[in-house]
């Protein structure tokens, strides 16, 4: 048994709620976990014909093709840093168009004539270069983190990957840092949960000291460091996720002069339960609300808010319950 009353407009409260939550995991093992599920991937540039049986693959849970990969990256990412020589990484002028691009940075897909454009989802609007490498035999790296885990985007400032080949961050623009040196060596997308290691921070030869030493840093070569990153089995990652919540107050008021009688069955005496206990005539009488329900128009319920304790409805003023849900 209940008394319904319609809510009006003003009576319904919509506040959005962004909740940060930070992660650490330790291990490969702890990477992989059913639960966590952050896979890591090797990219390769390779000319070679394509050959399902041989064709190395890449992939701690969801294996894929390493050319793939990289292919894929390429394309998503950036597409819209490749000049002619492939080395600066920064977006496409005038001076170093390449067939099918234009002078403001938005590669067609094809011939010039293309209507196509590709979107690189850049994480900022400062101007920053997005080094990828084109080489044949060369590498890239991919952490990719489910969206379980990150909810709407990983919070900016809050990515750092370390293996034996060092400590990497993201420095809240989209750029992925080298401890090391304090360069930029890939680029995170924070909506989509993906790192990229590109390695445009390692020098050409080893630091050694003051000098320049061997082939590559600390004796190995840049393509073996960013190896090293994804494969490693000695890692730790360290975020925090983003989600926003939507909490929905509602308002119910009873009026001075509504609810102003029970409705519990329990009030109700005779052989056919069809006669007041004399309590429940006096003019002392004041009932208490317990429950809200909230119906829709159908008049079928959707929701219950149980109160801590009886509630008074008062006779001389207004009473208002507010239920908050959050979802």
């Amino acid at each position: 048994m209940g008394a319904y009353k319609q809510f009006l407009a003003s009576d319904i409260v919509v506040t959005p709620l962004t909740l940060n939550k930070s992660f650490y995991f330790e291990g490969a093992a702890a990477l992989t976990a059913s639960n966590v599920g952050i896979d890591r991937y090797l990219g390769l540039s390779t000319s070679s014909l394509f050959n399902p049986l041989t064709d190395p693959t890449t992939g701690q849970i969801s294996p894929q093709y390493q050319r793939l990969v990289y292919s894929s990256i390429k394309e998503l990412y950036y597409s819209n840093y490749l000049n002619n020589t492939a080395s600066l990484g920064s977006p496409v002028t005038t001076a170093s168009l390449i067939p099918g691009s234009d002078p403001s940075g938005d590669v067609l897909v094809g011939p010039t004539s293309s209507a196509g454009r590709y979107w690189n989802y850049p994480q900022t609007t400062l101007t920053f270069e997005h080094y990828f490498p084109t080489s044949s035999d060369s590498y890239i790296g991919v952490i990719s983190i489910p969206v379980g885990l990150f909810g709407e985007y990983i919070q900016p400032g809050s990515f750092r990957w370390t293996a034996d080949s060092g400590s990497i961050y993201d420095d809240g623009q989209g750029n992925l840092i080298y401890d090391t040196t304090d360069e930029i060596c890939g680029q995170i997308f924070y909506p989509h949960g993906i790192a990229i290691i590109t390695s445009d921070s390692q020098p050409q030869g080893d630091v050694y000291g003051v000098a320049i030493y061997s082939s590559s840093f600390y004796g190995l070569t840049d393509a073996a460091v960013v190896q090293n990153f994804v494969t490693s089995s000695n890692v730790t990652c360290s975020f925090s996720s983003s989600l926003t919540i939507y909490e929905t107050q509602y308002k119910c008021t009873a009026g001075e002069n509504e609810f102003n009688f029970s409705l519990n069955p329990t009030i109700l005496s005779g052989s056919n339960n069809d006669t007041l206990y004399d309590f429940a005539t006096g003019s002392y009488f004041q009932p208490y609300a317990t429950t809200v329900g909230l119906y829709n128009e159908q008049q079928q319920l959707l929701a219950v808010g149980k109160l801590s304790q009886p509630l008074p409805l008062s006779p001389t003023t207004d009473t208002t319950i507010l239920v908050n849900i959050d979802r």
